[in-house]
């Protein structure tokens, strides 16, 4: 049974996409990281959350990543059926269950740490610029514009996800850190497929750059303004946002698009 370990990259482009599009590929990716968790996290884990301000502003930071996986969440599910070939039809619904599952997880620490009525919460104490973010990339979905829908989300999104939940993870308490980690390795998945799919157009249809360029613009200012939300809310410092930042804008710049 082939693994997530062999050597993919040896494949010809065609093979390798076939191997890493496929639901083969990623059960046998998230089995890896998933097999004996609860919700995300190790049932064994001792549960030590934040207490007074600490959890509060635990709860909003969890509130903007709900936001942000339910956007990747009806992102994804809506893509599957503008998708242009089967490889990229399968891979997007096996990243509607990645969706899914982070925002259950995400949604069940909110109720772990005492929060009654999490969806509720999340809609009250997200970032505005977030909320705005999803329904951007809802009308992108809904548009027909996939190319730029897919900017939106598997680059723009998931990027910025990327580097905060890794930064976060750092200083998280126990559950909280489990919970990111296995969030980022699927991220990881998310931001290749993006990657790959947009380059192989761009190589052949150069000038939907411009319109990519285009959606950044639009799009920039309101990841980042969540950025500088959240930062201080997971404990980072000024010069370590700006470095997120940094990062951000190097994981879009990669596509050819300076800032």
């Amino acid at each position: 049974m082939p693994t997530p370990q062999r050597e993919v990259h040896d494949l010809e482009h065609d093979d390798f996409l076939e191997e890493v599009h496929s639901f083969e590929f990623w059960f046998q990716a998230v089995e890896g990281y998933l097999s004996g968790t609860v919700h995300g996290h190790r049932p064994d884990t001792r549960d030590v959350p934040p207490a007074g301000g600490d959890r509060d502003r635990l709860i909003s930071t969890l509130c903007n990543y709900c936001i942000g996986e339910t956007a990747a969440l009806e992102g994804a599910s809506g893509l599957v059926a503008i998708a242009p070939n089967r490889l990229a039809k399968v891979f997007l619904s096996t990243q509607v269950a990645d969706e899914g599952r982070h925002l259950e997880v995400l949604l069940r620490r909110l109720a772990d740490l005492g929060v009654t009525d999490p969806e509720s919460k999340v809609e009250k104490r997200s970032s505005p610029s977030l909320q705005l973010f999803r329904r951007r990339l809802l009308e992108l979905v809904a548009s027909r514009d996939r190319e730029a829908a897919i900017f939106a989300q598997n680059v723009i999104l998931e990027s910025l996800e990327y580097a905060v939940f890794h930064t976060h993870a750092t200083n998280a308490d126990p559950v909280t850190r489990e919970v990111l980690e296995g969030i980022i390795k699927d991220e990881r998945r998310h931001i290749g497929f993006g990657e790959n799919e947009l380059g192989r157009k761009l190589a052949r249809s150069p000038h939907i750059r411009a319109r990519l360029g285009q959606v950044r613009s639009q799009l920039d200012h309101l990841v980042l303004d969540m950025l500088e939300t959240t930062a201080p809310e997971i404990g980072v410092d000024r010069h370590e946002q700006e470095r997120l930042g940094r990062t951000y804008r190097e994981s879009v710049e990669r596509l050819g698009f300076g800032s």
